[in-house]
């Protein structure tokens, strides 16, 4: 048998097989002697019909069709091994001579793991950036609290302002006939928060407890109301309860109503503590990020389509998990959207194109560095997903799937390189301030908030 190697685009090679017409010759043979066991022709036992028989019943060309087949994946798997060819895929094969007395040819197009030429990804000219923790983030942090703590009081003698919490009853009319879902006795409202259409909430600025204001409002175009779509309407609306939020004095009895601290400045002091753990921690994962970025441009590499195809199913499983999460359908996603699944999976392709190319790169990187995951990180993150997702079967069969293991396996292997490299890079610059990893037990990436 004689095999050729070309390399073929797209990261495949071209395997060129001819092999001799004698094994042809065999293969016939076994053909005849497998398929009459299992057809059956009049006047002739199991296994005994001859040739021109079997293709009266089979039809002809029968025999010679199914031995090429056998002869041609024979070929292949001894061609593979031949050639030190690793397979990504199945491959494509063209049989270009099957003839009696003649060798068989055939050329196989197979998938190849593409190759990976690195570049620098070490010497990176930038260092990690680290915001930096001054008092108004403290005290923006210290106000959130402040206004957790809140408490609503009803107001007297002054109209709605901006922030108010009010419970309206309104009336809408088109045309001066009401419409509906445009009615409502007791509707909450935050003044200014945005959540009812634009003008409507403004429009109650300045009334009174009790006192009707009247306005008209358009709808915007892309009101999800066909009906309602940019039409003009007319708005009664009448404000029946008014409270303001009311925050505690930032204060030392503030600061122990919300925690173990003596006063004050303890709980500032604390605060600026968490923004500054926040702060390396961002840090570094901006670094890593950065890091990668810096790798993968610097790399060569030409994604294979079946790894991209792929990548698209699994942006696609990931997608319908987070949907799972708020109990959204990818059938109700697609009606809503207008979409097929088709489309969506273009238009998820470059990011998964990207996706492929950067852990192609990472994974490169990691054989260079030597990092391998552990066996058991991975069934780890396989229990805590098939716990996190325990209502919905479908995916906890997914998440112990081999795909799903992969999947986890390559996330793991480009966070421990990546960890690895900047670690690295730490100890290289000791004047550098720490960037401790979030799982190491003096982390505290939480917010006071």
């Amino acid at each position: 048998m004689n095999v050729t190697t070309t390399t073929a685009p797209h990261s495949s090679v071209l395997l060129e097989v001819e092999v001799p017409s004698d094994r042809l010759d065999r293969e016939v043979a076994e053909s005849v002697r497998r398929l009459s066991r299992r057809t059956r022709v009049p006047g002739f036992r199991p296994g005994k019909a001859p040739r021109a028989m079997l293709e009266r019943v089979l039809g002809e060309g029968a025999v010679l069709d199914d031995a090429v087949d056998r002869l041609v994946e024979s070929a292949y798997r001894e061609a593979i091994i031949e050639t030190s060819t690793v397979p990504l895929a199945r491959a494509s094969i063209e049989v270009v001579q099957a003839e009696e007395g003649k060798p068989v040819v055939f050329k196989a197009t197979v998938p190849v793991p593409p190759e990976v030429a690195l570049g620098d990804y070490r010497n990176f000219p930038f260092a990690p950036e680290i915001d930096e923790t001054d008092d108004p983030k403290v005290d923006k942090v210290l106000d959130e609290l402040r206004d957790q703590q809140a408490r609503l009081d009803p107001v007297e003698g002054r109209p709605v302002r901006d922030g108010d919490y009010a419970i309206i009853g309104f009336t809408g009319t088109r045309d001066g006939v009401p419409f509906e879902g445009g009615s409502s006795e007791r509707a909450p409202v935050i003044v200014g928060d945005g959540r009812f259409i634009p003008g409507f909430e403004e429009a109650l600025v300045g009334a009174t407890i009790g006192d009707p204001v009247e306005f008209d409002i358009t709808f915007p175009e892309d009101y999800p109301e066909a009906e309602l779509a940019g039409q003009p309407v007319h708005f009664t609306a009448t404000v029946k309860e008014l409270r303001e939020k009311v925050a505690p004095a930032a204060d030392d009895e503030f600061a122990r109503s919300v925690g173990d601290y003596a006063d004050l400045a303890a709980l500032r002091s604390e605060i600026r503590r968490r923004l500054e753990r926040n702060a390396l921690d961002r840090a570094r994962h901006r670094f890593a990020d950065r890091i990668i970025e810096y790798a993968v441009a610097n790399a060569t590499v030409d994604p294979p389509d079946i790894l991209v195809d792929e990548e698209v199913e699994v942006m696609h499983d990931e997608m319908k998990a987070a949907m799972a999460r708020q109990g959204i359908t990818e059938e109700a996603y697609l009606a809503a959207t207008g979409k097929t699944a088709e489309e969506m999976h273009a238009e998820m392709r470059p990011d998964a194109e990207k996706r492929v190319r950067t852990l192609l790169v990472l994974s490169r990187v990691a054989d260079a560095e030597g990092v391998e995951v552990p066996p058991e990180r991975i069934e780890a993150e396989v229990a805590e997903a098939r716990e996190r997702y325990a209502s919905n079967p479908r995916l906890v069969e997914y998440v112990g799937s081999e795909r799903a293991r992969a999947s986890i396996r390559s996330s793991l292997r480009r966070s421990l390189v990546i960890e690895k490299i900047i670690d690295d890079w730490l100890v290289a610059h000791p004047d550098h301030p720490a960037l401790p990893h979030v799982e190491d037990p003096d982390a505290d990436p939480g917010s006071a908030a």
